[in-house]
């Protein structure tokens, strides 16, 4: 269980548990994520103002040629070689889901490197995303140049990189506070979700 006990939905601030409430309303449940943060309201304003604008960039007016798949694959890979299992499991969900592949998460999570099934552009987007979270101080030309190969733009580098610094913060809090991901992740994109009447 988690270090730091949820706090009750209905003890939040208005803006958060509607924002909260809005997620139940699409996902079926409520990510503790979005619980468990909220014990500090103006850090969770930040954070997911930070996350959306990653995530959800057409939220702020602007487009990425990142794929939603693309954007949780960063997360899913960078996660686990963080020890994350909040992000991996609940990133890896919206992963599977995205790229309507049932087993892409765990490989991802596991070998990116030989063992799933991505494209290349994935994988050199997913070796720059490693680089930044283990050895930023070293990129260099050679690294944005490995990127055009592929069709990347200086633009859609700096989304590879915000979205793994931003989530090494995510994963570490996470990881610190005991946060475990809600049951509901764990089959997201593995099998075939009830349709509502």
């Amino acid at each position: 269980m988690s270090r730091y006990p949820l706090p009750d939905l209905n003890t939040l601030p208005d803006d958060i548990k509607a924002k909260a409430l809005e997620v139940q309303e699409k996902a079926g449940f409520i990510p503790n994520v979005f619980l468990g943060l909220a014990r500090r309201p103006a850090e969770w304003r930040a954070f997911f103002a930070y996350h959306d604008a990653l995530m959800e960039p057409e939220s702020t007016g602007r487009a990425s040629r990142l794929t939603k798949g693309d954007r949780e694959m960063i997360v899913t890979a960078t996660s686990a070689a963080n020890q994350c299992l909040y992000c991996v499991v609940a990133h890896g969900a919206l992963l599977r889901i995205y790229e309507k592949k049932p087993h892409v998460a765990d490989q991802v999570a596991v070998n990116w490197r030989k063992a799933a099934d991505i494209t290349p552009r994935q994988r050199a987007m997913l070796d720059f995303a490693m680089k930044v979270r283990e050895r930023s101080h070293e990129l260099g030309d050679a690294d944005w140049d490995a990127l055009h190969t592929h069709g990347f733009d200086d633009e859609d580098i700096w989304d590879i990189a915000a979205i793994t610094a931003f989530f090494g913060l995510s994963n570490r809090l996470a990881s610190f506070s005991g946060m475990l991901p809600n049951p509901e992740f764990y089959l997201m994109g593995r099998v075939p979700r009830e349709k509502k009447a």
